[in-house]
C-alpha cells in the first residue's frame, strides 16, 4: 500500500516536498523547528495521516541522527550521564508510535494541525531560560525518567516542536548551558525518531521513496544551513518560518474541519 501511493505522488510534488525539505533542514540548522514545517507539508500534499507520520520520522532521522553524531564528536553530550532519559524516551516513543497507529485517520487528521498551530504559536512567543552556568553539578538522574517518557510519548504520536521542548525542559531541570542542552535534544530526538520509525516501518506506514528523497534534501539543507548561520542570522528566519507553519496550519484546519 505505502509504495502504491508513492507512485500516486506526481514528480513535481515530489519536488516541493524535496524544496520544503531542504528548506526546513536549512532553517532548523539556524533557527530549530523544522519539523514543523515538513509534517503539515506532507498533510497537504494530501497522504494518509498515518503514512505522514511514518514517512516524516524516515526524514527526520536523518536530521536528528547527523546533528547528534555532530554533538558527540565534539564531545557536548554524555551518553553515560543520559542512560536512564535514553531508555526512557525509547519506550515512550515506542508506546507513542503504537498509539498513533491504533488511532483512526479521522483524529489524526483533525489531531495534527492543532498540535503544529500550538507548538508555532510556543515557538514563536517563548523565552529560552537562561542557562545555569554551573556546568560541573551532576545530572540529576530521577527526572530524566518522566522526561524521557514524556517528550518520547509526544515525538511517538506526533513530534512537532519536540526538540525545542527537549531543550527548554534540559536547561530548566540541569545545569546546562544552550549548547549542551541542544545535544542532548537532539540526541534524546534521535532516538525517539528511530524508535518510532521502527514502529511504522513494522506497520507498512513509511513512503520509502518520498522519505529518503526528503531526508537526504534536509540533511543537505542542514549542512549548508550550520554554514550560513551568522550573528543574528535566526532573528529574522524564525519569526518568518513560524508565520509559514501557522498559514499552513490554517489550510489544514480549514481542509479537515470545515471540509474545505
Amino acid at each position: 500500500m505505502p509504495f502504491a501511493l508513492e507512485l500516486a505522488i506526481d514528480p513535481g510534488t515530489l519536488a516541493i516536498l524535496a524544496l520544503v525539505a531542504f528548506l526546513a533542514g536549512f532553517i532548523d540548522a539556524i533557527a530549530g523547528g523544522g519539523g514543523l514545517l515538513t509534517l503539515p507539508a506532507l498533510l497537504t500534499a494530501g497522504l494518509p495521516p498515518h503514512l505522514v507520520l511514518g514517512t516524516n520520522k524516515l526524514c527526520a532521522t536523518f536530521g536528528s541522527g547527523t546533528a547528534a553524531l555532530t554533538f558527540f564528536r565534539r564531545r557536548l553530550f554524555d551518553p553515560r550521564q543520559w542512560r536512564g532519559a535514553l531508555l526512557a524516551t525509547l519506550i515512550g516513543a515506542l508506546a507513542g508510535a503504537l498509539v498513533a497507529h491504533w488511532m483512526p485517520a479521522t483524529w489524526l487528521n483533525q489531531m495534527l494541525p492543532l498540535v503544529v498551530f500550538a507548538c508555532a504559536l510556543y515557538l514563536l512567543f517563548g523565552r529560552t531560560p537562561e542557562a545555569t552556568g554551573e556546568q560541573n553539578r551532576p545530572i540529576a538522574q530521577g527526572r530524566q525518567w518522566p522526561q524521557g517518557l514524556g517528550l518520547g510519548f509526544y515525538d511517538g504520536v506526533a513530534g512537532p516542536g519536540t526538540g525545542a521542548f527537549w531543550t527548554v525542559s534540559s536547561l530548566l531541570l540541569y545545569p546546562l548551558d544552550l549548547l549542551r542542552a541542544s545535544g542532548v535534544a537532539r540526541s534524546m530526538n534521535f532516538v525517539s525518531n528511530a524508535a518510532a520509525l521502527v514502529v511504522f516501518i513494522a506497520f507498512g506506514q513509511v513512503a520509502w521513496i518520498l522519505g529518503l528523497s526528503m531526508g537526504a534534501a534536509l540533511m543537505t539543507g542542514a549542512f549548508l544551513g550550520a554554514r550560513t548561520a551568522i550573528r543574528g542570522g535566526s532573528t529574522f528566519i524564525r519569526p518568518v518560518f513560524i508565520l509559514v507553519v501557522l498559514a499552513l496550519t490554517v489550510r489544514l484546519v480549514w481542509q479537515h474541519w470545515f471540509g474545505q
